[in-house]
C-alpha cells in the first residue's frame, strides 16, 4: 500500500511514493532537471504558466512509477504541497486566463498598503493577524484594477495547489490554511473575510469551496488518471502550502515546535498556540494544517525571498565555472567565520515582509581589494542569508515564540556545513536534520487525510533523524558578524 505526494515548487515539481506501512520512500524524483524559469516582464514581477506545473507533475509521476514499479491500484491517497501565494485564474470553461502571478512578485504591495491606510490596521489585524501585504488577495487586486476585462471573465481564483487538485479531480476547493495565504481568512469569524472581500470588490463566489486540510477532496477523473498513469478514483486527501507542509513533513504540529527550510526562499516557521500577531506585520501568521478555532495552531513564519536564489546566483557569477555546490561550500570554508568583515544583504528577490514590504535589494559591504577574494564573498552570502533568518527570528521571539530547537530537512542549503553551523552559532539553537522533504511529507499527510494513519504521531513514527548540529562553544564570531550585518541593514532601510 502506497501514498503519493507532490511538491509543486518554483524550480521544479517533485513526486514521492511512500510505503504506507513502513514509512520508507520507495521512489522520489523531480522535473525539470534544470531550474524552471520565472518570467519577469518588469522589475519586481514574477510569473509562471500553470500549465507548465501540470506538465512537470506528469513527468515526475511517470518517473516515480517507473522507479518504484508500483501498481497504480496500490496507491491509496494523494497529497499536494505547493508554492504559496500564487494567483491562478480560470474562466467557466476551465481555461487559465493568464500566467500565474507567483509568491515573489511585488506588484501587490501598494494595494496592501492602501487597504491598511483606508481601513486601519486596528480593524484588519485582529481578524486577519497580518496586514494584507504582498499576498494573493493584493495580487488579485492588481489584476482587477489593471486587467478589468480579464477579471470580469474570472470564474474562480485558485492557489497553485488548488489548481493542481482541480486538474486531478475536477473539484474546485481550498481550505482555511490556503485562504490564510490569500490574507482572506478571518480567524475571529472562522470564515473568509467579508471585510477584505468587500473592500477589494471581490465577489464571494470567486473563491473555491472551503474544505478541511485533511480528508477526501475528490478522486482522480478518468482524464487525469490517464494523463498521470494512475488509477481513476484515487483520492486527493491532503493539500497545504509549502511552508505549513514543510512543518508537517518535520513532525511540527504543536506550540513551541519550529521548522525551517532554505530553498529558493528561506523560512523559519513556528507553531503558536494563541492567536497573536506582530503589530508591524513583519512576520506572517497562517492557519497551520491542524488549526481549528477551538484549538488554535498558528504558523508564525519569517520568510526571506533571497535565499537559495542568492546562493545559485553566486554559483553562476562568482564561483569558478563548472563548480558544484559542494565545491563552492569548500571554497567558502576557506574564509573564516564572519568572512573577514564582508557582509551581504540578501534581499534581491522582491519585497520582503520582514522589512515591512520594502525592496531593499542585495548589496555587498566591507570589501577590501587587498584582502578579500571569492571565498569571502561565497561565505558572506551564506552568512547573510542566515543573518536575515535571525533578524526574523528575533521578531518571532518578541511575540512569544521560543526558539531553541530547529527541525529541518537534509536538503537545499541545509546541506551546507557553513549554513548549518552559522545558524546554530548565531541563534544558539540546535539544528535537527531529518530524512524527509515536502513531497514525502505530502504523502504522509495524504495518509492522515485518508484515515490510513490514526494520528500525526502514527504517521511520523518512522521519521528518521540524521544529525544534530549543536551551537559551537565559542559563538562570538557569529554574534559579532551578525551585529555588524544588522547595523548595515538598519542603516540601509
Amino acid at each position: 500500500m502506497y501514498l503519493l505526494g507532490y511538491d509543486i515548487g518554483t524550480s521544479s515539481v517533485k513526486a514521492c511514493i511512500v510505503d504506507a506501512e513502513t514509512g520508507a520512500i520507495v521512489a522520489s524524483d523531480f522535473y525539470p532537471r534544470q531550474e524552471a524559469p520565472i518570467k519577469s516582464l518588469r522589475p519586481g514581477w514574477a510569473e509562471q504558466n500553470p500549465g507548465d506545473w501540470w506538465t512537470r507533475l506528469k513527468e515526475a509521476t511517470r518517473s516515480v512509477l517507473a522507479i518504484s514499479k508500483a501498481d497504480p491500484a496500490d496507491i491509496k491517497a494523494i497529497g499536494i504541497s505547493y508554492q504559496m501565494h500564487g494567483v491562478v485564474l480560470i474562466d467557466r470553461e476551465g481555461r487559465v486566463l493568464r500566467d500565474s502571478i507567483i509568491w515573489c512578485d511585488s506588484r501587490g504591495v501598494p494595494y496592501g498598503e492602501k487597504a491598511v491606510a483606508d481601513l486601519g490596521a486596528e480593524k484588519i489585524m485582529p481578524g486577519i493577524l497580518n496586514k494584507p501585504g504582498n499576498f494573493t488577495a493584493t495580487k488579485l487586486a492588481w489584476v482587477k484594477e489593471n486587467e478589468p476585462g480579464l477579471f470580469d471573465r474570472v470564474w474562480k481564483v485558485m492557489l497553485p495547489g488548488d489548481y493542481a487538485a482541480w486538474r486531478m479531480t475536477g473539484r474546485c476547493l481550498t481550505n482555511p490554511e490556503g485562504l490564510s495565504e490569500y490574507m482572506l481568512w478571518d480567524f475571529q469569524a472562522d470564515a473568509p473575510s467579508k471585510l477584505l472581500m468587500d473592500y477589494f470588490g471581490f465577489p464571494m463566489e470567486i473563491l473555491p469551496e472551503v474544505t478541511p486540510t485533511f480528508g477526501d477532496q475528490g478522486g482522480l477523473t478518468a482524464e487525469a488518471a490517464a494523463e498521470l498513469g494512475l488509477k481513476e478514483g484515487t483520492p486527493v486527501t491532503y493539500r497545504a502550502g509549502d511552508q505549513p507542509n514543510n512543518a508537517l513533513s518535520l513532525n511540527v504540529f504543536e506550540p513551541g515546535e519550529i521548522a525551517s527550510t532554505a530553498g529558493t526562499s528561506g523560512v523559519v516557521y513556528g507553531i503558536n498556540g494563541t492567536v497573536d500577531y506582530d503589530p508591524l506585520s513583519r512576520v506572517n501568521n497562517f492557519a497551520h494544517v491542524n488549526h481549528t478555532k477551538a484549538a488554535p495552531r498558528i504558523g508564525v513564519m519569517t520568510c526571506i525571498n533571497g535565499t537559495g536564489i542568492l546562493n545559485s546566483w553566486m554559483k553562476r557569477n562568482v564561483a569558478p565555472t563548472g563548480c558544484s555546490y559542494d565545491e563552492m561550500n569548500a571554497l567558502a570554508a576557506e574564509a573564516p567565520a564572519g568572512s573577514a568583515g564582508v557582509s551581504i544583504l540578501p534581499f534581491g528577490n522582491g519585497a520582503e515582509r520582514v522589512l515591512e514590504n520594502r525592496e531593499a535589494g542585495c548589496s555587498i559591504h566591507g570589501v577590501n581589494f587587498n584582502i578579500h577574494n571569492r571565498s569571502h564573498l561565497l561565505r558572506a552570502a551564506q552568512e547573510g542569508i542566515v543573518f536575515s533568518f535571525m533578524y526574523g527570528m528575533e521578531i518571532m521571539e518578541s511575540i512569544g515564540m521560543k526558539i531553541d530547537k530547529i527541525h529541518a530537512g537534509n536538503a537545499n542549503m541545509f546541506l551546507s556545513p557553513i549554513f548549518r553551523e552559522t545558524l546554530a552559532g548565531v541563534s544558539g539553537a540546535s539544528i535537527h536534520l531529518f530524512d524527509t522533504d515536502g513531497a514525502a511529507g505530502a504523502a504522509r499527510g495524504a495518509g492522515i487525510g485518508a484515515g490510513i494513519y490514526k494520528s500525526p504521531k502514527e504517521a511520523f513514527a518512522s521519521l528518521r533523524q540524521l544529525a544534530v548540529i549543536e551551537p559551537p562553544t565559542d559563538r562570538a564570531p557569529y554574534l559579532e558578524a551578525y551585529a555588524r550585518w544588522k547595523n548595515i541593514l538598519l542603516r540601509n532601510l
